[in-house]
């Protein structure tokens, strides 16, 4: 052999020595430090009527709790401190059959701030083993949009229980809800898990009018008074951010819609972004605030990056679990 053809050979096994030594130390950091590396984002959102007082909605996603999870418990429990005006939820609490108690914990403090929030489908359904190369191949249900076939085996009522009956949160799974904070009105919609089919946008429409209508009925004066001077604001709030469900969140009014699911791709490249979104989301609008425009209207989007991973894919790279806190704001 050559000492020319030995450097090279050499010097290509130092490149794929130094290649894969990387990407043990990224799957080190990834694995043992990023996913815990718990992070509180702070965003403002334009929506509310000129002169109104500014309000605060802590967006929650995709925890995927296990029972011994407990430094994501307690930092779950400090956000109470933070004193929001109103919690939503987007989903995939449950990351274990047990899950349910370690939620129970880490939302303990938020009993008596008003609430709503919808089921994703790890909230019926345990976590399996994947071969995470499907993601690159599009999302992770090759059932996507439609009802899985195998037995729901997580304790969904419990959950349901603790949100609704011990928090007093609305449940939006397919629901309209609203309440009124600092003198504005929030009007709510939501669908089921659009990512295993369980949504009902046929219904929206209907539960929408019946909604207004109530209002109406209720105290005519000042609900027909506030939305004609657009004192509602309207909220949609999905799990999965799947183009449909948002172009429909969009036709209804949504001002502000409310999203998780993607993980913020869990995975990303620094520079370049995600590399996946588990939905038709595009890539650039995978987590944070955006604009979602569909039939000349448009609505802020915010997808929430989550606090969680499935245990059996426990890691995150260049893509902090967090929780947000999203102040609106009058318009410009």
């Amino acid at each position: 052999m050559s000492k020319t053809l030995r450097r090279t050979t050499g010097g290509a096994g130092v490149a794929v020595g130094a290649l894969a030594l990387s990407g043990l130390l990224a799957f080190a950091w990834g694995s043992l430090i990023e996913r815990r590396l718990f992070t509180l984002r702070r965003v403002d959102v334009p929506v509310l009527p000129h002169g109104a007082e500014p309000l605060t909605i802590l967006h929650l996603s995709d925890l995927h709790m296990a029972p011994w999870q407990a430094d994501k418990q307690q930092w779950v429990r400090e956000l109470a401190e933070l004193k929001p005006d109103l919690i939503v939820d987007t989903g995939d609490n449950l990351g274990h059959k047990d899950g349910i108690s370690g939620i129970e914990l880490a939302f303990a403090n938020f009993g008596g701030v008003p609430g709503a929030y919808v089921n994703g489908s790890n909230d019926y359904y345990g976590p399996v083993k994947k071969n995470w190369l499907r993601y690159f191949f599009g999302p992770s249900s090759r059932a996507a949009g439609r009802p899985k076939r195998r037995a729901r085996d997580l304790d969904t009522a419990r959950l349901e229980r603790f949100f609704t009956d011990s928090l007093g949160w609305q449940n939006l799974n397919n629901a309209v809800g609203g309440l009124t904070i600092k003198g504005t009105r929030l009007d709510f919609f939501g669908v089921d898990d659009p990512h295993i089919g369980v949504d009902r946008l046929d219904l929206l429409t209907g539960l929408i009018d019946a909604q207004r209508e109530d209002e109406d009925f209720e105290d005519e004066d000042t609900v027909e008074a506030q939305r004609t001077t657009r004192d509602v604001v309207t909220i949609g709030v999905a799990h999965a951010p799947y183009q449909r469900v948002l172009n429909s969140f969009v036709t209804h009014g949504a001002d502000l819609i409310l999203a998780g699911h993607t993980h913020g791709g869990q995975v990303c490249v620094p520079g370049y972004g995600a590399l996946v979104t588990n939905c038709d989301i595009p890539r650039a609008q995978v987590k944070g605030l955006s604009i979602w425009r569909h039939a000349w209207r448009a609505a802020h989007l915010h997808v929430s990056a989550g606090l969680g991973t499935s245990i059996y894919a426990p890691v995150r790279f260049a893509c902090r679990p967090e929780a947000t806190l999203l102040t609106l704001v009058p318009k410009p």
